[in-house]
């Protein structure tokens, strides 16, 4: 019975253990929900790429999570993107974030401070600091995945705005960096297309995330014969 019991308590601390290897790993992935979305069925964006790729993907995303969560317990349980970054080596970082900023921040209202703290016009901010640190810390290649537009009225219509001005930064500062890209999954998702979306009109259904996926593993490839 005693070895059935330490065999119980063994399975859950490696359930409880980071999946990351101390050393870091090939693909990792930081954000929100909407890379977490459909993980449950195996089916999120990091686990398309995962299967498209056939390389191991660690995900660390978390429905919910701000890129600047302030925090403290909140942040340490991974709703933080910045403080879901585990350290070691990675060959590349993907990450996305930003619109649980402007829904806690400010409303998705008068947002315009909360974009220049996550990205100036000057491509100075919280973004590209931190973007700037894994890269040193990893030497790996880094993948910021905007977001797309909902379909319908979902509860970050009213960030729509702020976001394409915070993408539209991004973009210009990836086009500047070695190293980094700006991977827009707007490209692939049809906002017409009812069945891409779940069914708050905001998070990928599993083709979304299909589409999604599959597109960041295209840029992966590419850029890994580069």
């Amino acid at each position: 019975m005693w070895i059935v019991r330490i065999a119980a308590v063994v399975l859950l601390l490696a359930g409880c253990t980071d999946r990351a290897p101390r050393g870091g790993g090939d693909v990792l992935v930081l954000g929100d929900s909407v890379l977490a979305w459909n993980a449950t069925k195996g089916a999120s964006i990091p686990d398309v790429m995962g299967q498209a790729l056939g390389r191991t993907v660690i995900s660390k995303a978390v429905p919910g999570a701000q890129f600047d969560n302030g925090s403290t317990f909140a942040g340490a349980v991974g709703f933080d993107i910045q403080r879901q970054f585990p350290g070691g080596r990675w060959n590349w970082i993907v990450l996305n974030g930003g619109a649980n900023d402007l829904s806690a921040d400010c409303g998705c209202g008068a947002c315009g401070a909360t974009v220049d703290g996550l990205i100036s016009q000057d491509g100075s901010g919280a973004v590209p600091a931190f973007i700037t640190r894994m890269q040193r810390e990893t030497g790996a290649r880094v993948i910021w995945m905007g977001y797309y537009k909902g379909n319908g009225k979902g509860s970050f219509e009213g960030c729509r705005d702020d976001l394409v001005e915070m993408e539209r930064r991004l973009a210009q500062y990836a086009a500047g960096r070695d190293g980094v890209f700006f991977v827009d999954s707007e490209d692939v998702i049809d906002p017409r297309d009812a069945a891409q979306f779940a069914p708050d009109n905001n998070h990928p259904s599993v083709k979304g995330s299909a589409l999604i996926g599959n597109y960041l593993a295209q840029t992966i490839q590419l850029r890994s014969q580069n």
